[in-house]
């Protein structure tokens, strides 16, 4: 998914985490992508920029988009970074210049490795399901991985952490001991808790992580916080356990690992380490280079905002 912002502003991330356990609200901007989708984007956000190596978060849906294109992402290059597709509700046409094509469905992995450069398209197909509900998430790759050869993996069948009343999907990385299959460069963990009203958890968390948890459907109490679908609250570090009450049928995404210690730029779909690398990629996409072609998509491909005035500086993370 891209970030369509014409007037994109560099994000100063990295550095050191906010140390010991925490419980700060994070608001939702609303940024429209495409067709007839409207998301609402956590990260990076004035409060925070980071969650472990996760960078960016849109949370959109559940959308009506029967007598709507849905969703429409042209093609647009990515650098140093993983794509991660979520969904609940719809499907999502994926293409790339890898020449990979793959519908991706509710509770599979679409998980794209940009590496050192790769371009993709992001689509409701034709005909389409009525609603569409999910998640795409960013994750920045450390320095010995952001120049490695492109891939995108498929995943449909992702391994389950299940108590009573919770059935947990491993998404990325290791939760209570269970690993998912999508490939990870950095300690982290991303999964999808459902829970059934009523119920009540301790779920199991690694202290030296720090974590963020999104309500995507149902209302659930997060370590005594209520939260309502669409909003998401930054825990910090040092726990062991996180506790969760739900108070109807919800679904929750978790998100954690270790704190990024890099310093970074990010700006439009690209990540890098300095101005004139984030320019370099700028101009090779606008030049047809390096990032080659999506094929197949019915329409013109994106083009790269201007760049801002002053040279775009790494940073550490900023509140």
């Amino acid at each position: 998914m891209s970030d369509l912002d014409l007037h994109p502003t560099a994000a100063r991330c990295g550095g050191q985490a906010t140390e010991g356990p925490v419980r700060d609200l994070l608001p939702p901007r609303e940024t429209a992508l495409g067709g007839s989708t409207v998301v609402r984007r956590l990260l990076p956000s004035l409060g925070r920029r980071m969650v472990g190596a996760w960078c960016f978060v849109d949370h959109y849906g559940p959308d009506d988009i029967a007598d709507e294109p849905g969703m429409q992402v042209p093609p647009h290059p990515h650098m140093g970074l993983q794509t991660v597709s979520w969904l609940h509700q719809g499907e999502v046409l994926h293409r790339d210049s890898l020449g990979s094509l793959q519908t991706v469905r509710p509770y599979e992995l679409g998980l794209m490795t940009s590496g050192r450069a790769i371009s993709h398209s992001e689509e409701s197909p034709r005909p389409h399901a009525r609603l569409l509900h999910g998640a795409q998430l960013w994750v920045a790759l450390p320095d010995g991985h952001r120049h490695t050869d492109p891939t995108f993996e498929h995943h449909p069948d992702l391994p389950r952490v299940t108590a009573a009343g919770l059935d947990a999907r491993v998404i990325l990385g290791t939760l209570d001991g269970t690993t998912s299959p999508g490939t990870a460069h950095t300690p982290i963990v991303g999964a999808d808790l459902s829970l059934r009203e009523g119920s009540r958890h301790q779920v199991p968390l690694d202290e030296h992580f720090e974590y963020a948890v999104l309500t995507m459907s149902g209302l659930t109490e997060i370590d005594g916080v209520r939260l309502e679908p669409g909003s998401m609250l930054y825990l910090g570090t040092g726990r062991r356990h996180l506790p969760l009450h739900a108070h109807s049928d919800a679904s929750l995404l978790l998100l954690g690992g270790e704190p990024f210690r890099e310093q970074l730029v990010m700006w439009w779909n690209f990540i890098g380490r300095t101005h004139d690398e984030i320019a370099q990629a700028r101009d090779d996409w606008e030049k047809s280079s390096r990032f080659g072609e999506v094929h197949g998509y019915d329409g013109a491909r994106l083009h790269a905002p201007e760049l801002p005035p002053l040279p775009l500086k790494p940073r550490g993370r900023v509140r």
